[in-house]
């Protein structure tokens, strides 16, 4: 692989994560939106995923895909399985009956979802960034983190990385799309390039997938199945992205005091981002707060890693 050497600016997808506040009518729709925050500029060596040769020859394409990746229809998918509910945006949930089993609407759940972990465990949204690599020279045992496509072609040392020190590594769609929203087919366009992109970068397929924003119903969970992905949700959301905004709907100070109070229940799934060094530096805090003592999530069920790994 050439390595090129060059100044760039890095950029860093930020993503918000308010299903929980929706739910209770606490956020503000003006919090809601995707920021672009520069990094400075570095003298970096730059690696990018290489577009494999097979993928090109599947897809007839020479290179990865922007923000928004084109539909490649796969004979596996059965679009007769998908119930037929409405699109919708994120809060507004009145479209659909509640038997639609959204989460970022009524915080349901189905049978197969995953939710919770008998040990208290944190899971990192939206890498890998530069910002990762600060988290991983502070973690002392296993974790979970749910990895955007377009930031592991990106970022393929630091996806490795999280791979050679043992970490878990789930889908998180292609670039942070709000699926309720879109097509059977823009839906089905933003797992599979996602998976493409853990195929090339780390020879392997993943079982476990977070939908952006909490945004899951039983359109979307007909879909993810299809791929043989599980949901993985939360029950302690740390509304960490807040500190990015002018927003008042948290603080540090708030945050650090609810991960003591869930810490004396000793249980649950912890939803933070990897995505910025303020959220970075938050998330060690908390790992301080609560310790080492956590679980993948494969752990936390007793699952596998991956559907399938493969030789490099």
């Amino acid at each position: 692989m050439k390595i090129e050497i060059k100044r760039v600016s890095l950029p860093s997808i930020v993503v918000i994560s308010c299903a929980s506040r929706l739910v209770r009518g606490e956020a503000n729709l003006g919090d809601l939106k995707q920021i672009d925050f520069q990094f400075p500029k570095l003298e970096i060596a730059v690696t990018k995923t290489p577009f494999p040769e097979w993928l090109t020859a599947f897809t007839g394409l020479k290179e990865w895909p922007g923000l928004d990746p084109p539909y490649i229809p796969l004979d596996f998918i059965n679009f007769e399985d998908i119930p037929d509910y409405k699109l919708y945006d994120q809060n507004n949930c009145h479209v659909n009956p509640r038997d639609s089993c959204s989460f970022d609407c009524h915080h349901c759940v189905e049978h197969d979802d995953i939710y919770t972990c008998s040990k208290l465990s944190q899971t990192f949204d939206d890498g890998p960034s530069p910002s990762t690599t600060k988290l991983l020279d502070h973690l002392k045992h296993n974790t979970t983190f749910f990895n955007l496509g377009i930031n592991i072609v990106q970022n393929p040392d630091i996806y490795h990385r999280m791979q050679r020190e043992g970490h878990l590594i789930g889908s998180h769609t292609w670039s942070h799309a709000y699926l309720p929203s879109i097509s059977n087919e823009k839906i089905i366009a933003q797992i599979e390039w996602s998976i493409w992109a853990m195929n090339a970068t780390g020879n392997h397929t993943p079982k476990w997938f977070r939908p952006p924003y909490g945004g899951i119903d039983n359109r979307v969970r007909a879909i993810t199945r299809q791929f043989g992905l599980q949901a993985v949700l939360w029950d302690h959301d740390t509304f960490d992205w807040s500190l990015l905004l002018n927003s008042t709907l948290t603080t540090e100070e708030e945050i650090l005091k609810n991960v003591a109070t869930w810490k004396n229940s000793s249980t649950g799934l912890i939803l933070e981002h990897d995505s910025t060094e303020k959220t970075v530096d938050l998330a060690i805090k908390i790992n301080e707060l609560i310790g080492n003592n956590q679980s993948s999530v494969s752990q936390c069920v007793g699952g596998i890693d991956y559907i399938k790994e493969y030789l490099p």
